[in-house]
C-alpha cells in the first residue's frame, strides 16, 4: 500500500510534503462469531490478507481482546472498519502514534 502525502504550502511559496496521519484498525474480540468466520473475513477484507495472517490476528483478538488488522491513511481504516462491522465483527480506529 502506498503512503499518502499531505502537501502545505509554505510562508516562502515553496510546497511542504510530508506524510498523512496513520490509523491503526483493530479487531475486537467477541463471543458470537466462530473464529473460521472471523478469518475469512478479514481475508474478505484485506486484499492481499493471507489465511496465516488472519489466523494470527483473530488468534491475538481472541487471546488478548484486540489485535491490529492494518495500519493505514484515514480513509482506508474508517473503510475496514466500517466493513469489518458490517459483516457483524467489532472493529475501531485509533491513531498510530
Amino acid at each position: 500500500m502506498t503512503t499518502e502525502v499531505i502537501e502545505k504550502r509554505s510562508t516562502s511559496g515553496s510546497t511542504v510534503r510530508k506524510p498523512a496521519p496513520r490509523y491503526r484498525v483493530l479487531l475486537h474480540n467477541d463471543d458470537f462469531n466462530s473464529m473460521e468466520y472471523v478469518v475469512q473475513t478479514l481475508m474478505q477484507t484485506v486484499a492481499g490478507m493471507t489465511q496465516p495472517q488472519a489466523v494470527d490476528i483473530m488468534m491475538e483478538a481472541h487471546t488478548n481482546g484486540t489485535a491490529l488488522v492494518i495500519t493505514c491513511a484515514l480513509e482506508h481504516a474508517e473503510f475496514y472498519c466500517e466493513t469489518l462491522k458490517n459483516h457483524g465483527l467489532t472493529s475501531t480506529i485509533e491513531p498510530d502514534e
